[in-house]
């Protein structure tokens, strides 16, 4: 007997919603990975995602065969190399959105705005608007750095618990980029509690001598990010900063909401 056409519709529907819901555990899936430093169990998936077992093995073996997963010699799984092709792109289009809301900050400071983002334990600019005042600072688009000697390193640090900060910093060393760098685990926790406290974070000559940056982290960005203005300490001074503040929260604010705007389009 023929199928009706109404039959082979909603057979249709069922398929496609069993592939949604497919993609949208898998996508969870790949998100708990992350968040539980991109390696885990498949125990640890059940029991975080509430899944049954057989689900998430079938998940997972899909998402191996397609390259962003891989399974570890001791049966483990860790998130797998065909993703480090989409963060990076995304961090490209992240650095796209965010240039009008930089050049915003260009234009009420008269600075050179930049947006960075935290990548395993390095800073990596991803955005700037320069300034119109002809002055060549080490801040680039693709440049990477140690988040202890930059303001935007504070800025995205200071959300962490003081064990991960401390974890990070044994990982890259404290090298002194200048004289006025934070060399140790304690002083950079202090200056950490600083950010808390004011929120904002300050790099004075820390990176660069003569330059000083002042940073503030995006809310609810879906990777960590934070955005900055830098400046000759002449201009970037303790008046200045009391201006320039109110004005780089103001456009943090305004850029998360876009961010969770195409994050929900």
């Amino acid at each position: 007997m023929p199928t009706s056409n109404a039959s082979t519709t909603d057979a249709a529907k069922a398929n496609n919603g069993g592939g949604v819901q497919s993609l949208e555990r898998a996508f969870d899936l790949l998100e708990r990975m992350a968040d539980a430093g991109g390696e885990v169990g498949l125990s640890e998936l059940s029991a975080s995602s509430g899944l049954p077992l057989p689900t998430i093995h079938r998940l997972m073996r899909t998402l191996v065969a397609c390259g962003y997963v891989r399974q570890q010699p001791n049966r483990r799984y860790a998130l797998g190399p065909r993703l480090i092709r989409l963060g990076e792109s995304a961090s490209r289009l992240l650095g796209t959105w965010a240039r009008p809301y930089l050049a915003r900050l260009v234009e009420e400071t008269g600075e050179t705005a930049n947006m960075a983002l935290l990548d395993g334990d390095e800073i990596v600019y991803v955005a700037q608007v320069p300034s119109k005042h002809s002055m060549r600072m080490f801040t680039e688009v693709g440049r990477r750095v140690l988040p202890h000697s930059t303001g935007v390193g504070k800025a995205l640090l200071a959300g962490f618990p003081p064990e991960e900060v401390r974890a990070l910093l044994s990982r890259t060393g404290m090298p002194a980029a200048t004289e006025k760098t934070i060399t140790t685990p304690d002083g950079f926790l202090a200056a950490l509690e600083d950010v808390r406290r004011t929120g904002y974070a300050v790099d004075d000559n820390e990176q660069e001598i003569g330059v000083r940056c002042l940073a503030v982290s995006v809310p609810d960005s879906p990777t960590a990010a934070a955005i900055s203005i830098s400046g000759p300490a002449g201009r970037v001074t303790e008046a200045a900063t009391e201006k320039i503040v109110p004005v780089l929260q103001q456009v943090a604010g305004e850029l998360s909401e876009a961010l969770a705007t195409q994050n929900h389009a």
